[in-house]
């Protein structure tokens, strides 16, 4: 494989652009991965994947933000439910829950300040109905659970009256 002087200004744009090597690769045709990567340290290229990997940090703060986004889920099912009729938790401890008392733990176990959730249960489940919107989840629909903001996901409705 030879480098014309066409793919190696195609190489300079993409890599300016911050395509990977793989991208770049596959956009010339006829050249490995390798072979991009090697062209591009004997270009002094090489010194493009520090932008490129602050490219790739502003990506995760994106990312991380989309993900604290999704989180806001739990706080719209806690507004939903949480109305002035709402159980408030008990925070119980391991020896003091029974058959009828949510087993959601808030903290981390090995914590002294962690404690179980202790509201009443849904029937045939261990969690009330706030945790177990947070617990259980539809196969392969993690991400799109909820479609409408006031409305409680169709696969927590079939598990309470399933149960």
């Amino acid at each position: 494989m030879s480098w014309t002087e066409e793919k190696v200004n195609k190489l300079k744009e993409l890599w300016g652009k911050g395509q990977t090597a793989s991208q770049i690769a596959e956009i010339i045709g006829g050249i490995s991965r390798n072979a991009v990567i090697g062209k591009a340290h004997r270009l002094n290229l090489s010194a493009k994947i520090k932008t490129r990997s602050a490219i790739n940090l502003n990506n995760s703060r994106k990312a991380n933000e989309n993900i604290n986004a999704k989180k806001g889920r739990k706080s719209k099912f806690r507004s939903l439910l949480l109305d002035k009729n709402f159980e408030p938790a008990k925070n119980l401890q391991l020896e003091e829950l029974t058959e009828d008392t949510c087993k959601y733990m808030e903290g981390h176990p090995d914590e002294e300040s962690s404690s179980f959730c202790g509201r009443k249960t849904v029937e045939k489940f261990s969690y009330c109905p706030l945790h177990l919107m947070v617990v259980f989840q539809p196969k392969g629909k993690k991400d799109d659970v909820v479609e409408k903001d006031d409305e409680v996901p169709q696969f927590i409705e079939k598990k309470i009256k399933s149960a």
